[in-house]
C-alpha cells in the first residue's frame, strides 16, 4: 500500500514537471513539486519522506518559528539549502532549479501558510 501511495506521489509529479513549464507554474504548484514529499500536503513538516529523514523537517505553518525567521534566511536555505543557514544537510539547494523570482515567490507563500507575513 505504501510503495503504491509513493509510486502514485511519484508519477503525479513527473505529470506535473513534465506538463508544465517552470514560467506557468504558479507558486503553490512549485511546493507542491518541491517541498511537499519533506513538508507535507498541510506544509506541517510531516511529508512522505519524513520517516527516510534524519531530522524533521520544518513546520511552515507554526507562526512562532517562520515568524522568528528573517525573509533573507528562507531565501538562503531554499537557493542554496539548509546547510547555507546552519540547518539540515537534508535540504537540497534549489537555486540550480528556481528562478530567484520563484524562489521570491516561495518566501511570500511560505508567509501566507504561517500567517506571519512581514
Amino acid at each position: 500500500m505504501k510503495t503504491q501511495t509513493l509510486a502514485a506521489l511519484a508519477g503525479l509529479v513527473l505529470l506535473l514537471v513534465s506538463s508544465t513549464s517552470h514560467a506557468d507554474q504558479s507558486i503553490e504548484q512549485i511546493y507542491g513539486i518541491y517541498c511537499v514529499q519533506c513538508h507535507g500536503l498541510q506544509r506541517n513538516g510531516t511529508g512522505i519522506n519524513v520517516p527516510a529523514l534524519s531530522v524533521k523537517p520544518r513546520d511552515h505553518t507554526d507562526a512562532k518559528s517562520m515568524g522568528d525567521t528573517p525573509d533573507d534566511e528562507l531565501f538562503k536555505a531554499i537557493k542554496e539549502g539548509g546547510l547555507a543557514v546552519n540547518k539540515s544537510v537534508l535540504m537540497p539547494t534549489w537555486g540550480h532549479v528556481l528562478s530567484e523570482e520563484q524562489i521570491t515567490g516561495l518566501v511570500k507563500y511560505l508567509r501566507q501558510v504561517c500567517k506571519c507575513g512581514k
